[in-house]
């Protein structure tokens, strides 16, 4: 009986990233996905390079490297990574499955292809509502104008909350003369 692999979506979007206005996923969170090391992943990769031009897979910079870092935290020494990342694009996953042949490979590609696939959906879906909204707009009299700034609202995304830990920079003066 052969045991099927499922990861859930939600790890594949939350390993998503938009770098240099692209989605992306790192080589470690796909080698951690596919169950290999980082570095057996760089090496097939490397042995295949032909298969990945720059709108396929592209090495991070030492500044884009820097951020991510900050990012999420990450150490410098002390067993933090101390090469940059590669970043492959929808197109570099579709080429690594052709590069990894592991039965758990090809699986975790058909997941994250279907997640990529979901994610431009919504995408489109979104696009096509805020144009509908603009030709309504359009379309009707202010008596209406209430109603299309509350329904824009709906549609932005929300802003994170502010952090109720974080101190006040600054002098607060005594109230006390």
């Amino acid at each position: 009986m052969k045991k099927e692999i499922t990861i859930v979506p939600e790890v594949i979007e939350n390993k998503i990233f938009l770098i240099r206005g692209k989605k992306v996923m790192l080589d470690n969170d796909l080698a951690a996905l596919y169950s290999v090391e980082t570095k057996q992943l760089k090496r097939a990769v490397k042995r295949n390079l032909k298969r990945f031009p720059e709108d396929f897979m592209f090495e991070l910079t030492k500044k884009e490297f820097k951020v991510l870092r900050c990012h999420f935290g990450t150490s410098k020494t002390r067993g933090g990574r101390q090469y940059a990342p590669y970043a492959f694009t929808e197109q570099g996953l579709a080429m690594l499955s052709g590069i990894l042949s592991s039965n758990r490979a090809i699986a975790v590609n058909i997941q994250i292809m279907r997640t990529f696939t979901k994610l431009r959906a919504i995408i489109l879906t979104h696009k096509e509502l805020q144009n509908k909204i603009a030709e309504m707009e359009k379309k009707y009299d202010h008596q209406f104008q209430a109603v299309f700034e509350a329904i824009k609202q709906l549609l932005r995304p929300p802003e994170p909350p502010p952090n109720p830990n974080r101190g006040k920079w600054g002098f607060v003066p005594n109230k006390t003369s």
